[in-house]
C-alpha cells in the first residue's frame, strides 16, 4: 500500500493512495493539486527531478548524504505528518484494508489540517460536513463524502 501526501508550508495535507510510487503518478498529482508558481520542496528521489522543472522552483535535500534541511527547505512536515500516519495507522487500526486506505488517510489528512482547533470546533467541522446527508457503511457515497471532508478547509 503506498501513499503520496502533500503538505503545505503552514497549510493542509493532502493524501492519496496510490498503486505505483514513480515519475508518472507523482507527477500527474502534483500537476493537479499544486500551483505551477509554487516552490517545491521534496527528497532527492528521481522521480522529483523531471515534475520539479515545471514549477517556479524544486529544491531538494538528499538525504542519503545525512542532509535534512537547508536554511528554510525542508521536507520535516511531510516527514512529521507520514510518521503520525504510521502510527496512527498501527498504534489505532492495527491493520488496514487496502480498500479502506484512502477513508484512514483522508481521517489523517483532516486531523492534520484541524491541529490548531478546539475540540469543539473539529466537532462542529465534522458535522457541518455531514449535514443533510445519510452515511452508512459501504459504496461509493461514502468515499465521496470521506475524500470531499478531506479538502473542505
Amino acid at each position: 500500500m503506498k501513499v503520496v501526501t502533500l503538505v503545505e508550508r503552514d497549510g493542509p495535507a493532502r493524501s492519496f493512495v496510490v498503486g505505483n510510487v514513480d515519475a508518472e503518478t507523482v507527477s500527474s498529482i502534483l500537476e493537479e493539486q499544486v500551483h505551477q508558481e509554487t516552490v517545491l520542496n521534496t527528497d532527492e528521489a528521481a522521480y522529483y527531478k523531471k515534475v520539479g522543472k515545471k514549477f517556479a522552483a524544486h529544491e531538494s535535500v538528499n538525504h542519503a548524504a545525512s542532509e535534512y534541511a537547508r536554511g528554510t527547505m525542508s521536507t520535516n512536515r511531510v516527514e512529521g505528518f507520514i510518521s503520525l500516519l504510521k502510527r496512527g495507522l498501527i498504534g489505532m487500526y492495527h491493520k488496514v484494508g487496502t480498500q479502506h486506505l484512502s477513508l484512514y488517510c483522508a481521517e489523517f489528512d483532516f486531523r492534520w489540517n484541524t491541529r490548531t482547533f478546539k475540540d469543539t470546533e473539529r466537532m462542529a467541522a465534522i458535522i457541518t460536513r455531514f449535514a443533510g446527508v445519510r452515511v452508512k457503511y459501504g459504496g461509493q457515497r461514502q468515499r465521496a463524502i470521506a475524500m470531499n471532508y478531506n479538502y473542505a478547509l
